[in-house]
């Protein structure tokens, strides 16, 4: 009997044996699976935090762009608004003037566009009763440098003032507004010079 107690004392010696070694490799193993985890895990917290700042840094710049262009846009609109401010102040100052530096910016206005033919100047009702005596000559004076002749016209246009130079049915509209419209750009052009640069 102490020949079979020994040979069960050696089978549970090697069974002992294989089973730590067994227990040592699974352990060894599952280190490694747990050490190659962890290395994965911090992979991909740092990737998802370096994913996590570009996107943040690319919010931001959009962000600040968006802020930017508002601010470009509300600030053209300001100055645009400006403008418009000034030329409609001016406009209205202009048909405002007083006789006696209104009449004499008309006559200007025949000298620069009288054509060298006959025709009329055709006034708003307002400026046509209030027309200096001498006007019609000085006009006729204007048109004649320029090799034709102006004869104020006794009908009116609906004109917010300035004057229609008719001639044969063609008509140059040189009312304040017509003025203000052809001349739109360069005149928000000085305004914003003078208004915006230093």
């Amino acid at each position: 009997m102490a020949g079979l107690d020994k040979i069960i004392g050696e089978i549970n010696a090697e069974s002992r044996q294989t089973i730590d070694e067994v227990q040592s490799k699974a352990s060894r193993e599952a280190q490694q699976i747990m050490t190659e985890a962890e290395k994965k895990a911090n992979e991909s917290c740092e990737k998802l935090a370096h994913d996590r700042e570009i996107r943040l840094s690319d919010q931001l710049s959009r962000a600040t762009s968006a802020a930017a262009l508002t601010k470009r846009q509300m600030l053209l609109a300001e100055k645009q608004r400006l403008i418009s401010e000034v030329l409609s102040q001016a406009k209205q100052d202009l048909i405002q003037l007083p006789e006696n530096e209104y009449f004499p910016l008309l006559l200007a206005l025949i000298s620069k566009n009288a054509l060298p033919q006959n025709g009329e100047i055709i006034f708003s009702e307002k400026d046509l009763r209030r027309l200096p005596s001498d006007f019609a000559a000085s006009a006729n004076k204007a048109a004649s440098e320029k090799g034709g002749s102006l004869k104020v016209s006794d009908s009116t246009r609906l004109i917010d003032g300035g004057f229609i130079l008719a001639y044969d049915g063609i008509e140059e509209n040189c009312s304040i507004s017509a003025l203000f419209e052809t001349n739109i750009e360069e005149l928000q052009d000085q305004i914003q010079r003078l208004l915006f640069m230093p």
